[in-house]
């Protein structure tokens, strides 16, 4: 697994591995949507994964002090996927990002389907793939027809 430049040094001791982030602005959408995505990952390594979603209180939106500790929580040194799911989850994740500190190094907001690209991401991760891999197996997603 290849490393891309400039990423954080995760926690030590834990062997590196891409996190992915999934923003919903529901903590159950979001949630579930990790449990699915690790559920058909199956027995690859073990990814880290965590939800962000809702608001603090429980309520329905985005919160920025959840995507940053989420971000942290699954930061393993070779980089951060963050799915999103509609619009000010994006900007939320974007204001981020702009910060330059609020999340660890290496965190990439991937454009591509919540659904379909959290598990294409989690997949692809599980197979010890780096960031780069990860993001362009999300962003594939896009590409499948249901019919």
């Amino acid at each position: 697994m290849s490393e891309p430049g400039g990423v954080g040094s995760g926690g030590s001791g834990q062997e590196k591995a891409v996190g992915i982030v999934l923003v919903s602005h529901s903590r159950a959408v979001a949630e579930s949507v990790a449990e699915l995505a690790k559920g058909l990952a199956g027995g690859g390594t073990d990814v880290p994964v965590a939800p962000a979603g809702g608001t603090e209180d429980g309520g329905l939106g985005t919160s920025a002090e959840l995507i940053s500790g989420a971000a942290r929580s699954v930061d393993r040194g070779a980089g951060i996927a963050v799915l999103t799911d509609l619009g000010s989850a994006v900007l939320t994740v974007k204001a981020l990002l702009a910060e330059g500190d609020e999340l660890p190094d290496g965190a990439r907001l991937v454009d591509a389907p919540f659904v379909e690209g959290a598990v294409a991401a989690v997949v692809t991760a599980s197979a010890g793939a780096d960031l780069d891999a990860v993001e362009a197996a999300a962003v594939e997603a896009y590409t499948y027809r249901k019919v």
